[in-house]
């Protein structure tokens, strides 16, 4: 594999892009970078620092500043640390999840952003990154890009299986209503907004177990690599 390799997986929630990058990251010995992390990260020190959602040039600022580092033990668990604090677990809380939207959308933060993605993503071996603008915008030139998807009924369930193995006292109904929330804000937003890249590969993950959709991503990348 050439250094610096990079793989983006882009794609709607509940597609499965986190659980397989980290699986496709493990089997091809390189970094694994959660972009969307980033985003509840610096929605987290935002809140935390009170600083308000519509104060642009606050949250810039907070954004050129943001110390974020991925770290991944023995067994490939991945933690998030914000500024040396293990945030793995805050970020999905609900009051952070529900304003990542808010940060998300402003042109300065997606660019300072991008350009943290990148360092981080350029040193070494190389990455597999997963969000929703990777292909698109985050690195265009990538060396192989894959848009995974799947039907709502399958992402709503997989979301809501999800949480509920968390501990988290959740719905059906909620998770449908944010699902299709994200959808739309994801889809609409006017900056980098989720869509599938002209070169990507698209992948149906519906009915597709996480093995299956790895070894599938792993032989996209094949002798390429």
């Amino acid at each position: 594999m050439k250094r610096n390799f990079i793989l983006a997986i882009d794609g709607p929630a509940g597609s499965g892009k986190s659980t397989v990058a980290k699986e496709v990251a493990k089997r091809l010995g390189l970094l694994y970078v959660d972009t969307g992390a980033m985003y509840r990260a610096l929605t987290l020190k935002a809140i935390k620092g009170g600083i308000k959602f519509d104060d642009e040039g606050g949250l810039i600022d907070l954004a050129k500043g943001m110390d974020i580092a991925f770290k991944i033990d023995g067994e490939f668990k991945l933690s998030v640390q914000l500024e040396g604090v293990d945030v793995s677990e805050e970020i999905r809380k609900s009051y952070v999840t529900n304003n990542v939207k808010y940060v998300a959308r402003i042109p300065g933060v997606r660019e300072e952003m991008t350009k943290l993605q990148r360092k981080t993503a350029s040193a070494g071996k190389g990455a597999v990154l997963e969000g929703r603008d990777i292909g698109t915008v985050v690195f265009p030139d990538a060396d192989r890009k894959i848009y995974l998807d799947a039907n709502a009924r399958e992402r709503i369930s997989r979301r809501f299986k999800e949480l509920k193995a968390k501990g988290y006292d959740v719905t059906m109904d909620d998770i449908e209503k944010d699902v299709m929330a994200r959808d739309h804000s994801d889809k609409t937003r006017e900056v980098a907004p989720l869509k599938k890249a002209d070169d990507a590969v698209t992948i149906d993950t519906t009915g597709m177990t996480i093995a299956e959709v790895t070894e599938r991503i792993v032989r996209e990348v094949g002798n390429g690599a």
